[in-house]
């Protein structure tokens, strides 16, 4: 059997129409990459990360998971989870948690899909691959769409960007640590591992 070969960039964007089902019938039949779509329905598509980020990945859903855990206020996601936004956009934050009562009040059928709900709070831990002008897009967009808190974290330049509604984005630079705030109380990311 012959096989072709094409390269892409590190992420593709498809102008293409696919209902929500299709969607994430496309995205359970392809594990392999990561879709996402824009609110304007624009197909996203990005390979799996590398080792290295997906070590950091894992380190900050595993501190998310542990508080998230310890004080029950809540529900933890990973990188793989994704959520339809009220904007119509269908996101995949790198770690993301949402309050008990607004999981709660989802059906059982609209959990098992990409959930119509946007995260109270969501990270985005940016890749060497990454554009920050498509990431700090991103974050807009979430906090757009009812996020309370989100960090965008620049290994590459050092700094962490913090998204909250109504105000100006704070950076931080080369942080040890970030607080949760009064969106997860409590919460301390150790960035040792992560930045």
């Amino acid at each position: 059997m012959d096989v072709a070969t094409i390269t892409l960039p590190s992420t593709v964007k498809l102008s293409i129409d696919l209902t929500d089902e299709q969607f994430f019938d496309l995205c359970q039949r392809n594990r392999d990459y990561q879709f996402e779509r824009t609110g304007l329905g624009e197909l996203l598509i990005m390979s799996p990360t590398g080792s290295e980020t997906g070590n950091r990945n894992i380190e900050l859903a595993y501190q998310i998971q542990a508080w998230s855990r310890q004080n029950n206020l809540g529900i933890a996601f990973d990188s793989s989870t994704g959520f339809k936004l009220p904007n119509g956009a269908e996101r995949s934050p790198d770690a993301s948690w949402i309050r008990r009562e607004r999981w709660e009040a989802l059906t059982s059928a609209e959990r098992k899909k990409f959930a119509p709900i946007c995260p109270d709070f969501v990270v985005e831990l940016r890749s060497e691959t990454d554009s920050l002008k498509d990431l700090q897009a991103k974050m807009r967009e979430y906090i757009e769409n009812g996020a309370k808190l989100g960090w965008l974290i620049d290994r590459k330049n050092k700094r962490v960007e913090i998204y909250r509604p109504g105000k100006d984005v704070e950076i931080l630079l080369s942080p040890v640590s970030l607080s949760g705030e009064d969106v997860l109380p409590g919460f301390v990311l150790d960035l040792n591992g992560i930045m």
